[in-house]
């Protein structure tokens, strides 16, 4: 067992550098090299998603193209893993050491936010589950309860938890012992105190009350994890409002990096009244990029390496998803699993092992990169961390590019500020009636009052998070929290107010364009040319290459 260590062997948790070799001998440093490509000329066409569907656009020479990082390579043994790392925990003692009979316990897990898309059979909650469980029945522990960490988010449905933690798993725990949080439960909640910024620490009672508290993470970006985990998926309104809010956003440099984020800082200013008070084991897992399969290269190669099968399954792949309905397409897309892997698992104190958690993060994501850029180019998936078997809708779309994919760096955005953010989206006017019935009213009601986040909290927060309807579709259906599509309008406030001008290729809905603020555009080609005539000048431009997750280190 020693054998195989599971993450780096030091790091502190003021400093989270590149972590170190896996003693299995696997290196888990991967290079950098390759990753920046500065196009030589204008002939090329580069991958865009658009949507459900893929497109490839010209990009004009002296675009400067950003690859994600190759894969780190997997661990070789995930259970070896995850039992190494509850046996030699960080700043605390071996789970096996703190239980005992009688005893209650708790075990909180990510929602269906992660990852995304879907991991392959066996999901990694299911592999730390089922190494708990064993380790907890043997040691005599039977008051045992299983809770999902949805926060606001929508409450999962019987068959994504049974895929999620396993069908023995499933039939012996769901639905009395294993279900979602809720966070409108008036006797479901405690109060912990205050934060000395009169933030309120209020989360689900059975994990507050128990003798142990035990986190399972699946961490896919820096901006989860660690404090987040139990202060935000097991909170309530009460709490949420603390840094769900437009001022806390607009001040936030980037929320993926942990320096530069007052969400960050109010989270752990959160957290350490929850480690004060409870008994909290933190288990974090780190999955690698590897989104796709090895079959379908051609998504993450640079498209002037591609051979004659990455062409041959592009043109596959493109014929097929153009022949479907969007709703067919959709579907098929969501039920594709990708092939992560899992690169490190440490379990311990919140702060030691989100530590390593950031080191892995940070070294599978970040590409340095040489200046910011006049213009930035992304091409917009299918998928984000709230339509998991639902349409993205308009307010789901803003979030995800100046909310998500501004925010992926560190040091300085790609684009500079006042400079020109283009994306490629269908922009449908599309709302799940069971998931996105809240953001519908707010898009086709809200909007037409004010855009302006500051505005749309004063008039409408405490009706959105208070009204009847949406409260039952949240604990009783599989609703988002009424509240849940203002928190996803101002999550793209700081990308908002740094960019001068939003460019969106390809739009149905012009009108849902125009409620955003943004200008729309037939092509590519069209919108560097309104780029050009909004900035004044030939731009600089970049592209970064998403998905899989692809983080810039931007030196000014």
């Amino acid at each position: 067992m020693n054998g195989a260590h599971n993450g780096p062997p030091s790091a502190d948790p003021s400093v989270f550098g590149d972590p170190a070799p896996n003693a299995v001998g696997r290196k888990a440093l991967v290079s950098d090299a390759g990753c920046v490509r500065e196009l030589q000329s204008s002939s090329a066409e580069r991958l865009l998603w658009y949507g459900e569907d893929l497109i490839r656009a010209k990009l004009p020479a002296g675009t400067r193209v950003i690859y994600p990082k190759p894969s780190i390579p997997g661990l070789p043994d995930r259970e070896a893993a995850i039992r190494y790392a509850l046996a030699n925990p960080l700043q605390a003692q071996p789970l096996r050491s703190q239980l005992r009979a009688g005893m209650k316990v708790t075990i909180a897990i990510d929602d269906i936010s992660l990852p995304l898309p879907m991991m392959q059979r066996p999901d990694l909650r299911q592999s730390v589950l089922t190494v708990l469980l064993d380790m907890l029945g043997r040691a005599g522990v039977l008051d045992v309860e299983i809770v999902i960490a949805n926060s606001f988010h929508r409450r999962m449905e019987p068959f994504e938890i049974r895929r999620c933690v396993g069908k023995p798993i499933f039939d012996s725990y769901f639905p009395h012992r294993l279900y979602c949080h809720d966070g409108e439960d008036p006797n479901g909640i405690v109060h912990l105190g205050d934060t000395e910024q009169g933030e309120q620490v209020r989360i689900n009672r059975r994990a507050a009350e128990s003798d142990l508290l035990i986190y399972v993470n699946i961490n896919l970006v820096p901006m989860d994890g660690g404090n987040k985990s139990v202060g935000v998926g097991l909170c309530d309104y009460a709490s949420l409002r603390a840094h769900h809010n437009p001022q806390t956003i607009r001040e936030s440099n980037s929320y993926f990096d942990h320096t530069h984020s007052p969400l960050t800082d109010s989270c752990n200013r959160m957290g350490r009244i929850v480690n004060e008070k409870l008994n909290v084991f933190h288990i974090e897992t780190v999955v690698n990029n590897r989104m796709f399969d090895p079959r379908m290269a051609f998504f993450v190669k640079p498209e002037d390496e591609w051979n004659p099968l990455d062409r041959a399954t592009f043109r596959t792949v493109q014929v097929g998803l153009s022949a479907m309905p969007r709703a067919v397409k959709r579907r098929v897309l969501f039920a594709i699993p990708a092939p992560y892997e899992l690169i490190a698992v440490h379990a311990g104190a919140t702060d030691a092992v989100h530590a390593r958690t950031l080191a892995y993060n940070y070294q599978q994501y970040c590409v340095p990169v040489d200046g910011q850029a006049d213009a930035a180019i992304f091409g917009v998936p299918f998928i984000c961390p709230y339509n998991v078997h639902a349409p993205m809708n308009p307010i789901l779309v803003r979030c995800l590019t100046l909310g998500y994919f501004f925010n992926m760096y560190r040091g300085a955005p790609i684009v500079r500020k006042d400079g020109v953010f283009i994306l490629t989206h269908p922009l449908y006017n599309e709302f799940s009636p069971s998931h996105h019935s809240a953001y519908h009213e707010l898009f086709h009601r809200c909007l037409w009052d004010s855009s302006d986040a500051a505005i749309l909290e004063r008039r409408f927060e405490a009706e959105f998070a208070h009204a009847p309807e949406y409260k039952d579709m949240y604990q009783n259906g599989y609703g988002y929290h009424g509240v849940h599509p203002l928190y996803m309008w101002y999550w793209a406030e700081n990308g908002a107010q740094h960019c001068g001008q939003v460019i969106v290729v390809g739009a149905e809905d012009k009108q849902a364009a125009k409620m955003m603020g943004w200008e729309c555009a037939e092509s590519v080609d069209q919108a560097l040319e309104m780029a050009q005539t909004f900035l004044g000048k030939s731009p600089s431009v970049a592209h970064v290459h998403i998905p899989p997750i692809n983080m810039v280190d931007v030196s000014a």
